[in-house]
């Protein structure tokens, strides 16, 4: 692997997926003398991808209507 003239390297994909990074996984750099460690970062609480779309999305909504309303209008009522 190089390192790409903005600082980049790709991680191999067996290598990620052995060391459990997937997509959006926060990770810290740990330096010890000349070896460079990737460690995946501990949060106090990982959300799991539902709970992350949740997050995502909430507050968004720009409807003025209660869940009964929205369930007529899902329903054909």
């Amino acid at each position: 692997m190089r390192v790409s003239a903005e600082g980049q390297v790709t991680i191999p994909a067996d290598i990620r997926e052995k060391a459990g990074l997937r997509p959006d996984t926060e990770v810290t750099f740990v330096v010890e003398g000349s070896t460079v460690r990737i460690v995946p970062t501990q949060s106090p609480l990982p959300q799991r991808r539902g709970e992350q779309l949740i997050a995502h999305l909430r507050g968004r909504g720009d409807v003025n209507m209660t869940t009964d309303e929205i369930m007529a209008l899902t329903r054909g009522e």
